[in-house]
């Protein structure tokens, strides 16, 4: 029985492993979530973004030039 009792044992410490992992996990992508807003909004800030073509536009560029003004059809 002292295996049995060792494999629960086991089986406690894998899942209060598995639990700390998890809240490491959940900390870490919190914390890059956060990082990368603020990234993003100093960017933005800074105008990094300001010269960067509307895609809307690029794509009714790309169809006048096809000949297709509006779109396919």
């Amino acid at each position: 029985m002292a295996g049995g009792a060792m494999t629960e044992a086991a089986r406690q410490l894998a899942q209060r492993t598995e639990d700390r992992l998890e809240k490491v996990s959940e900390t870490v992508r919190g914390q890059f979530e956060e990082i990368t807003k603020r990234r993003f909004a100093d960017l933005a800030q800074q105008g990094l973004f300001a010269d960067w073509p509307d895609q809307e536009s690029d794509r009714e560029r790309a169809e006048t030039r096809q000949g297709r003004p509006g779109g396919p059809g």
